[in-house]
């Protein structure tokens, strides 16, 4: 039987219920409460746990079933898009402006003046940053930010969380990139929900059982952060 689990911020970091007891509606709901601890995230990012919340609500954690993912020999570029992106003259960089893109991921977007990236979850993940493991990959047009993505980089896996785009493929862009930058030292990203953007792009969903097992075999416990030098070759 399934049931909502409420955590302290006392309880321990790894003090988390098994996921496969999440919620099936709403789907993947784990758990509510807690604190958003580099601990408490980096253990639940392994373990296939993520927050996602609004303003108002306690911290949620969730761990839906299926799991969306992108294997990186699997990306689609398609034709078109490898033209427009020849074309636009981007420029790239990794967590040269991790904040920045954050902002532009917590942005108002068209169909939403909402987000679930608020103020705590941004100072969340800047600590994280600081410590080395939320990174940042930046699109750049005449000197200008108009794309990026951030998440984290936990051994062979990288836990994709949010991006954003003002020009054109820029979010795609910052996603090929991302897969170029981490050609050989990465087995899969984590998309955590299938978006008709990322199946366009390659993501597929498969079941939560075989990404956790998944996780178990790629991400070791923390130790030190890899290295995070964007290869532009």
């Amino acid at each position: 039987m399934t049931r909502l689990v409420w955590l302290s911020a006392r309880d321990r970091p790894t003090a988390f219920p098994d996921p496969e007891t999440a919620l099936l509606e709403p789907n993947g709901l784990l758990a509510a409460g807690g604190d958003l601890s580099p601990e408490r995230l980096l253990y639940a990012y392994r373990h296939g746990i993520f927050p996602w919340y609004e303003a108002g609500q306690p911290i949620l954690w969730w761990s839906p079933e299926p799991r969306a993912v992108l294997r990186p020999d699997a990306l689609k570029v398609s034709r078109s898009l490898r033209r427009s992106l020849r074309r636009a003259g981007f420029e790239y960089s990794a967590d040269r402006a991790f904040a920045e893109v954050m902002a532009g991921c917590a942005a108002p977007r068209h169909y939403t003046s909402g987000t679930w990236i608020t103020t705590e979850m941004r100072d969340a993940y800047q600590r994280l940053h600081t410590l080395g493991w939320a990174h940042s990959i930046e699109v750049w047009k005449d000197a200008r930010l108009v794309g990026g993505l951030y998440g984290l980089h936990i051994g062979e896996v990288f836990f994709g969380e949010s991006m954003f785009s003002r020009a054109t493929d820029a979010s795609k862009a910052a996603l090929v990139q991302l897969v170029r930058h981490l050609a050989g030292r990465l087995v899969l990203i984590d998309c955590q929900q299938a978006t008709s953007h990322l199946t366009r792009l390659g993501a597929v969903t498969i079941p939560r059982r075989e990404f956790l097992a998944t996780l178990h075999a790629a991400c070791e416990p923390p130790g030190e952060p890899g290295p995070w030098t964007l290869v532009t070759g």
